[in-house]
């Protein structure tokens, strides 16, 4: 790809970028990257787009822009229509999504997201499946005082968004409470390492003076930034909750005996995909090296300079990393990275994963505190007819003395209660319910969807609001075959961007029309393996009735504790794309 560091950079990375001429002319770059280039680093007219009454939009290019700040310009397509019938503008709001590296948070921050919620996002909170929080339906009026609420906790969008590093996520097990803290405080680190320095975000959200820099604001950066978003997790053998393979850069703990040694590196992960556009496709990261833990940092600048400096600037479509890794070739990008890391990477050592699931309920970590891990379905937190979440959760943080953890899986930990007081917390986990959430299939437990309709502009397909009726009939076809309680990855959603992961679920499903989707089947429990397309734009109707076949010869023909995902890909269930015509849709 072209490249298009500024020549700060260049003078500061010189030796690294070997003999390559990195100051290509903006007119042999992609519009984004020249939109780049000239925003000033990320200030663009952001300041002024938010003072225009007469739209609830932020007008021209800068609602990209405001992305790296983390922030979407989204609208209620449930009103779409209607709307433009009325020659009204679309009922723009925005999304606002937290760092949050590792998922890790107060009672207080909780309180303070709660607050914002109410005020500001439609009595709703967001559980992420990077760990994190989005406030949905903000108004652009309400923008500056969601940020500085959020900045009166100490927590900011910063790179929420964006071709910068995504929210660094980090492994939840309760059990190993040591280990948890070291590698947490390693992912916090990386994520306030490569986040943006630019003065942008301080200047137009808290309103502070813009300050002169010694040296390019960006000296990782440049002026440009990543050609795409680049994702960075760090996950704790055997549970693969962050699913590494789906990383841009993946830090893989190597324990000997509770001791963290370092970590395997495994590069180039990646679930999105363009409809009807073959060169895109997802992509497992590849495992190059072994590293100590205290070369963590300069890892991940490293990689990043790697993808930063050969990263497909013209064609976005093509500019994740996995797509410079394989058209490069892995043993390229390997020797480039070890190139600027100064040192080989050590041959990589021995790990083993056995799930990518949570634990739901109950658990005691080595240093005596519990843990109560809650099934949050879809991640949604909010007030609904049968169990008030928003404010049963509320209340437990008004009393907790420990911390919340958000899940890889969009779940919720009540982290680090002391043992006195647990009857407490449990006390009112059963006045508001809370519990009954756990209480789901082997199926529900394991669902994970992204939001989709309404307020998602590339959805094209429900998500959220659906996967939990279809997996109502999936369970039914479960228990008429005694498997009512077989742990089974489900991921749904709205396009076929895989921001839930569904390419690696057991079963997967991505939009492509109202009501339509494509399944797949035969992804692995601990996400180590793609599955395969086995049906394409169909319904309801063609997805259940595939399903029972595969589920009854499941039931009928596994092998002992054969996972779902091993018995499809065995016996054939995945190995052909069946047209969906063939089936009565």
């Amino acid at each position: 790809g072209i490249t298009s560091m500024s020549t700060d950079t260049i003078a500061r990375d010189g030796p690294t970028d070997r003999s390559r001429d990195l100051s290509q002319p903006l007119d042999r770059l992609g519009p984004d990257e020249t939109l780049k280039a000239g925003s000033d680093q990320l200030r663009g007219t952001i300041s002024a787009g938010l003072e225009a009454e007469l739209t609830a939009a932020v007008p021209g290019d800068d609602i990209k822009l405001m992305k790296f700040h983390g922030l979407y310009q989204q609208d209620d397509r449930d009103l779409r229509d209607e709307r433009r019938r009325q020659r009204l503008e679309p009922a723009y709001r925005f999304m606002a999504r937290v760092r949050l590296p590792g998922g890790v948070l107060s009672s207080s921050q909780w309180l303070k997201l709660d607050e914002l919620g109410r005020a500001y996002a439609s009595e709703t909170l967001r559980l992420t499946t990077r760990q994190t929080f989005q406030l949905h339906r903000v108004h652009k009026k309400d923008l500056r005082a969601v940020i500085q609420g959020l900045h009166d906790v100490l927590l900011d969008t910063k790179a929420a968004c964006g071709d910068d590093s995504r929210g660094v996520m980090a492994s939840i097990n309760p059990e190993l409470s040591a280990l948890h803290a070291e590698v947490y405080a390693l992912a916090k680190q990386a994520s306030e390492h490569a986040i943006p320095k630019t003065g942008a975000y301080r200047e137009i959200w808290y309103g502070e003076e813009r300050t002169l820099t010694d040296g390019p604001e960006e000296p990782l950066y440049g002026k440009t930034y990543m050609p795409r978003k680049f994702k960075i997790g760090f996950v704790i053998p055997p549970v693969n909750d962050i699913d590494v393979y789906a990383q841009d850069l993946g830090f893989i703990a190597i324990i000997e005996g509770r001791e963290l040694k370092g970590f395997n590196i495994a590069i180039g992960g990646g679930m999105g995909r363009t409809d009807q556009a073959p060169k895109t496709y997802p992509r497992l990261a590849s495992v190059i090296g072994f590293v100590p833990k205290d070369k963590v940092i300069a890892t991940c600048d490293a990689v990043m300079m790697v993808q930063r400096d050969y990263g497909d600037r013209v064609d976005r479509g093509r500019a994740r990393f996995k797509y410079t890794i394989d058209d490069k070739g892995l043993d390229f990008i390997k020797a480039e990275i070890e190139a600027r890391l100064g040192f080989p990477l050590e041959p990589a050592r021995p790990y083993d994963f056995t799930s990518n699931g949570d634990v739901i309920g109950w658990q005691r970590g080595e240093d005596g505190r519990e843990h109560f891990t809650l099934f949050v379905e879809n991640g949604r937190v909010s007030n609904f007819a049968d169990i008030a979440l928003l404010d049963g959760l509320r209340a437990i943080a008004q009393t907790h003395k420990g911390n919340f953890r958000v899940t890889p899986n969009q779940n919720l930990v009540i982290a680090d209660i002391e043992p006195e007081d647990r009857p407490a917390i449990e006390a009112l986990l059963l006045e508001y319910r809370l519990a009954s959430l756990n209480k789901g299939s082997g199926l529900r437990l394991n669902s994970m969807a992204c939001v989709a309709f309404p307020t998602c502009g590339l959805a094209m397909a429900e998500s959220e609001r659906y996967l939990p009726k279809l997996v109502e009939k999936i369970d039914a076809i479960l228990a008429g075959h005694g498997l009512a309680q077989e742990p089974i990855t489900i991921r749904m959603t709205g396009c076929p961007n895989g921001c839930a992961r569904p390419y690696i679920a057991e079963i997967g499903l991505t939009g492509r029309a109202p009501g339509k989707y494509n399944l797949y089947l035969g992804g692995g429990f601990h996400g180590q393996r793609l599955n395969k397309m086995v049906l394409e734009n169909v319904g309801e109707q063609a997805i259940l009735e595939l399903l029972g076949k595969v589920i009854e010869h499941f039931a009928s023909e596994r092998l002992p504790n054969e996972r779902f995902g091993d018995f499809a890909i065995r016996v054939g269930h995945a190995a052909e794309v069946t047209e969906g015509r063939f089936f009565n849709d």
